[in-house]
């Protein structure tokens, strides 16, 4: 019988990655405790559940993360053992493993704002921000106890790695030795490949972020199988945009009417202001939430309710992606995002043709404020290729005694510079504004401390507050001559904090306020129908008299008769896709798993194989828009003129 080498080695590296699945399952459960009113876990059989199926996640990344660490520990080397080799050892074993580790702690937070485990793409946006030194001490200062909680594990970690430790016997039999070691190379080199396959049937694709939703009876848990490490590894080089063929051409054409063309005569061009809000979230309006089913439901907006009785608004408004620069290519260039932004891909470079484009043939002056530090976000580059004329950031602000010192300049400073700009134009021009105040660390000016209520969530004292600036900048804006001529569009580009069960149901994540105020009162009332941010543009070339066709997914909110109403944005995992009565799931493979009825936001009870005739027709619509919206990107078909030449 074959005499099996360093048994004691193998035994020690066993137990180096059980650590590493030890300190997961930790995560996982701070991941859990940390976002419990938002994953829908009610019993400890679902929690160990999800923890069991979570391993399948765990190995990959642990896998890959201690890839070097696997072959150093494995490799007939004969100085293994030995102390100097150990110390090398050590440091290739917890600098990637506390580097991929930490990115679980990040998740804890982040994902109450973006509902979704971080990927490349997370990362890729952060590094566009010239603040990232103030973002890190801002982060440390609001959420130090997770960083405690990461320092204490790594601690932790370390020590109970110290505890077993090798004693250094030189090989007496190295031919014994090499060939032992060659075999259990071998084993755990397929080992691994499966691990990181998630089996090892050659017909099955490696496990991706999708696979999470087969192990769960609620969507939002399978961000509770994944972990962070493994979302960020699957997203690497990952080009999401790929051409389709699944359906006809005339059958995208009757769903959607991607070139539109609308023939409102308009006698004298209004101005546009478009209002992007940040992370203020529909639940925030009490104008819209008259018949929301929570008790002593309370909203924090009383300007933009008193705005909103003059307004035509849309209760039931959805985001059309999950951050920041999301909501500026889908208000501003009807492009929505899925599971990788448009703006964070190698498409977004081409030409566009969008609501600035397209007022800048009108013959408008356009500009777009945001007053973050210039280039924060991705603002300032993709404002350049929508082709803006103007650009005001912080740097254009030139006063920084008004610096929230994280983000940018308070909100009701910059938008009375916004006034003050914009009424040194000529008109028509559309002006565009991001604010930044209702945003983590949820801070507001010192000398308004007290003046706005509390709330039951950080959030809301910065919502009073952007509210309040919004007052101010319309009670200024009324008395300049160019107000009676302009057209407000407002809405957000996503939400962030939930208090009521309402908005923390899956669909209503994404739910912000649309609303269009004319100061001569054309448009007035509420419309329940769909409506998502890439309408925006749709509407404001309607209201405005542009009577050229152009590309547009979205439909006009306030004379479109021919586009059906529909919503569609993505969790992360899986796209949403909002019509009639139903809401139907398309996985990133464009395979439908899910159909709800549309009153089942929580996405509770899937009706996928009891109205199989019902999914199939909405899964062809849903895959209609996912095939036009991709082909387009790819071929480059983003405005009417690129897609006549196409054709």
């Amino acid at each position: 019988m074959m005499k099996l080498f360093r048994i004691r080695e193998y035994k020690v590296f066993l137990y180096r990655l059980f650590l590493a699945y030890f300190f997961y399952f930790i995560a996982r459960t701070l991941f859990y405790l940390y976002n419990k009113d938002l994953l829908a876990v009610d019993s400890v059989s679902d929690f160990l559940s999800i923890c069991y199926y979570g391993l399948s996640f765990d190995t990959p990344a642990i896998l890959y993360v201690n890839a070097l660490f696997l072959l150093c520990s494995i490799l007939p080397l004969f100085i293994n053992t030995t102390k100097k080799f150990q110390k090398i050892v050590f440091w290739i074993y917890f600098i990637p493993n506390l580097i991929a580790y930490a990115t679980n702690f990040v998740d804890l937070i982040y994902y109450r704002f973006t509902f979704s485990r971080a990927s490349l793409a997370s990362l890729e946006s952060i590094s566009g921000e010239s603040n990232k030194l103030l973002l890190l001490l801002s982060f440390v200062k609001d959420y130090w106890h997770v960083f405690l909680l990461f320092f204490a594990c790594s601690y932790l970690w370390i020590k109970l790695y110290k505890r077993v430790e090798l004693i250094h016997i030189p090989p007496k039999n190295k031919k014994g030795y090499v060939f032992s070691s060659i075999l259990m190379l071998l084993v755990f080199a397929t080992l691994t490949v499966g691990g990181i396959r998630g089996d090892f049937k050659h017909s099955t694709r490696p496990l991706n972020l999708v696979d999470a939703g087969r192990h769960v009876n609620v969507a939002e848990q399978a961000n509770m199988v994944l972990n962070t490490p493994f979302s960020i590894i699957r997203t690497i080089n990952k080009n999401n945009f790929k051409k389709r063929n699944e359906v006809s051409e005339a059958f995208i054409e009757q769903a959607f009417h991607p070139i539109k063309q609308y023939n409102r005569k308009v006698d004298k061009k209004p101005n546009v202001v478009v209002i992007i809000i940040e992370s203020f979230g529909r639940e925030y309006l009490g104008s819209f939430n008259k018949n929301i089913k929570e008790e002593n439901y309370i909203g924090y907006t009383p300007f933009l309710d008193s705005l909103a009785n003059h307004s035509m608004i849309f209760p039931n408004g959805f985001a059309n992606g999950r951050k920041s620069i999301h909501g500026m290519s889908s208000v501003l260039a009807g492009i929505p995002s899925f599971k990788t932004a448009y703006t964070s891909s190698s498409y977004a470079n081409q030409k566009v043709e969008s609501l600035v484009s397209i007022l800048n043939s009108m013959g408008y002056d356009t500009s777009f404020f945001h007053g973050a530090p210039n280039g924060s976000m991705g603002f300032l580059g993709f404002g350049n290729i929508l082709g803006f004329d103007h650009y005001y950031g912080k740097n254009e602000y030139k006063n920084d005694d008004d610096f929230d010192g994280v983000w940018g300049v308070w909100d009701e400073p910059f938008l009375e510079y916004m006034n003050d700009e914009l009424s040194k134009k000529k008109e028509p021009f559309m002006g565009t504004v991001f604010t930044v105040t209702s945003h983590a660390p949820f801070n507001i000016p010192e000398k308004y401390e007290g003046k706005f209520p509390e709330g039951d969530l950080d959030m809301h004292k910065c919502v009073g507050y952007t509210d309040y600036a919004l007052k101010k900048f319309f009670t200024e804006a009324s008395k300049q001559p160019w107000f009676n001529n302009t057209i407000f569009a407002i809405t957000a580009d996503h939400s962030n904090q939930t208090f009521y069960k309402e908005y923390k149901k899956t669909v209503n994540r994404f739910s912000v306020p649309i609303m269009f105020y004319d100061p001569n009162g054309k448009f007035i009332g509420e419309d329940h129908s769909f409506a998502q941010q890439m309408d925006i543009p749709a509407t404001i070339l309607d209201i405005v008299g542009y009577n050229k066709p152009f590309r547009s997914w979205g439909r006009s909110l306030v004379g479109d008769s021919i586009q059906k109403p529909f919503a569609v944005t993505h969790s992360g995992n899986n796209l949403l896709y909002l019509q009639d009565e139903y809401i139907t799931l398309l996985s990133n493979q464009d395979k439908v798993i899910g159909l709800y009825d549309i009153n089942d936001k929580g996405l509770t009870k899937n009706l996928l194989s009891s109205k199989k005739e019902k999914s199939n027709e909405m899964g062809k619509i849903a895959k209609a828009f996912v095939q036009d919206y991709m082909n387009r990107i790819v071929d480059g078909r983003l405005s009417a003129e690129s897609d006549l030449n196409n054709n």
